[in-house]
């Protein structure tokens, strides 16, 4: 985008431009774009006016031919931009992940997390939270037995506490 519009101010689109520039009650960027149209009009080359207005050269042509296009109430309006529009669900989906949610967990697992999920269905960590989040379900938080698969966690829990705890071992009888 290099310059293509040269900027001309008349008397009163100055006078308007400085009293804009200076109303320390106005948005920062009003300032900012008021102060870059009137630095246009000293008619210095881009390097300098960038350099003086304290910004880069393609958001002083930016400025410049905002203000080319749409005058004094362009420049200092922001232009509108597209909303964000939410993530679609399809309703097969999300009954997909809220059945999966709700049943056994494979293996040795206590819950499903939100990456097994994800990679048994084939959608994104990112919209298995979403579905989570819109249902208000947390697996994660669900208290549960957590399964231990030790073949000799019996022998550990019948041979009982080592004895060092006891007898006034290292820690002095605690």
């Amino acid at each position: 985008m290099a310059q293509t519009v040269c900027v001309l101010l008349d008397a009163a689109a100055r006078s308007q431009f400085t009293a804009i520039a200076e109303d320390r009650s106005r948005p920062l960027k009003q300032i900012l774009r008021a102060g870059i149209v009137l630095l246009s009009a000293e008619r210095l080359n881009v390097q300098d006016l960038a350099c003086r207005a304290g910004v880069s050269r393609p958001t002083l042509w930016r400025c410049q031919h905002r203000y080319g296009e749409d005058g004094i109430e362009g420049l200092l309006c922001d232009k509108t931009r597209p909303a964000r529009h939410p993530a679609y669900h399809p309703t097969r989906t999300v009954a997909e992940v809220l059945a999966l949610t709700c049943s056994e967990p494979p293996d040795a697992v206590t819950h499903w997390t939100g990456h097994a999920v994800a990679a048994r269905i084939g959608i994104s960590l990112l919209f298995v939270r979403r579905i989570w989040q819109a249902h208000g379900l947390q697996p994660h938080r669900v208290r549960t037995f957590k399964r231990l698969h030790d073949p000799a966690l019996v022998e550990k829990v019948e041979d009982g506490p080592p004895s060092n705890l006891f007898d006034g071992g290292p820690c002095g009888g605690c």
